[in-house]
């Protein structure tokens, strides 16, 4: 069945609606049962309602990450993104999907101070985008403000290992856990984070062997990035999926080349135009 519709009058596509079939938090946290999961979790990163419409129907869960400061803004990290952002590509990429559970990252700076800032931003970010959940990074310090938010209905995504907000106190991107206890707070952060109420938890940039403990020892299904084919389930940044970037982090693979693709189509379309090519008599209005 087609889950879009061709707007006549923009020529766009849009999604049909189908009640009561898009996932929710409890049947996320319910696919894990006794420490196992039957089918792993896709989740994908999407920025913009036509990436959404085309990841939607694929994936369980669409993440509007705070990533986009680096792949929409060009920033260098992403440290600087504001909530105007994350409330316009949330908003976006609820109205393009229909199926998967769409969550939205809390900005640094959004959720740190206090369970009460915490509320105020998520619940900001629900009513302007729409969103089923939102996502925050941080192990056992941040376990009460996520207490704090799903006792008061707002459902929670944690991020735990690398965590991109905390660059400047990690010092880099590199894995975490190399050291035994930088790898016992791993483990530690996830249990506090799961207990606290989150419905899942991103597990990024962390040894292999300790997203596999963490995949076990934790009652909340755990999405890794960076880490295990073990893990509950698995999430990319999708222009990395797709190789719209030259540099592919190790832990991405490629699914697609579009860089190159897109750019030999920008090459023929230059060519067809200092040529006079194109436009041809089909893509032309002419008098009956």
């Amino acid at each position: 069945m087609s889950t879009f519709t061709i707007d006549t009058s923009t020529s766009r596509a849009t999604p049909v609606p189908v009640p009561g079939k898009r996932m929710t938090a409890p049947s996320i946290r319910a696919r894990k049962a006794d420490g196992k999961i039957e089918q792993p979790i896709v989740m994908l990163t999407a920025y913009t309602m036509r990436m959404a419409q085309l990841l939607d129907p694929h994936c369980d869960m669409l993440l509007v990450g705070d990533s986009l400061g680096q792949v929409i803004y060009g920033l260098p990290s992403t440290i600087p993104v504001t909530m105007e952002m994350m409330c316009a590509h949330g908003a976006a990429v609820v109205r393009g999907s229909w199926h998967a559970l769409v969550a939205v990252d809390m900005p640094f700076g959004s959720y740190e101070a206090s369970s009460e800032q915490a509320f105020e931003s998520a619940s900001r970010v629900m009513k302007e985008t729409g969103c089923a959940a939102v996502k925050l990074e941080g192990g056992e310090a941040m376990a009460p403000t996520i207490d704090f938010l799903t006792q008061r209905g707002v459902p929670v995504i944690g991020h735990v290992g690398l965590t991109p907000q905390a660059v400047n106190v990690l010092g880099g991107y590199g894995a975490r856990g190399r050291e035994e206890r930088e790898a016992d707070k791993i483990i530690a952060d996830a249990k506090a984070v799961s207990g606290a109420g989150a419905f899942s938890i991103v597990l990024e940039g962390v040894l292999e062997s300790i997203a596999n403990e963490v995949a076990r020892a934790v009652a909340a299904p755990i999405i890794g990035i960076g880490a295990s084919a073990e893990c509950d389930g698995q999430v990319l940044v999708t222009e990395d999926m797709l190789g719209l970037f030259e540099r592919t982090p190790r832990f991405v693979k490629r699914y697609d080349d579009l860089a190159a693709r897109i750019g030999e189509a920008a090459r023929t379309y230059a060519e067809e135009v200092r040529s006079r090519s194109f436009p041809t008599a089909d893509q032309t209005y002419r008098s009956k």
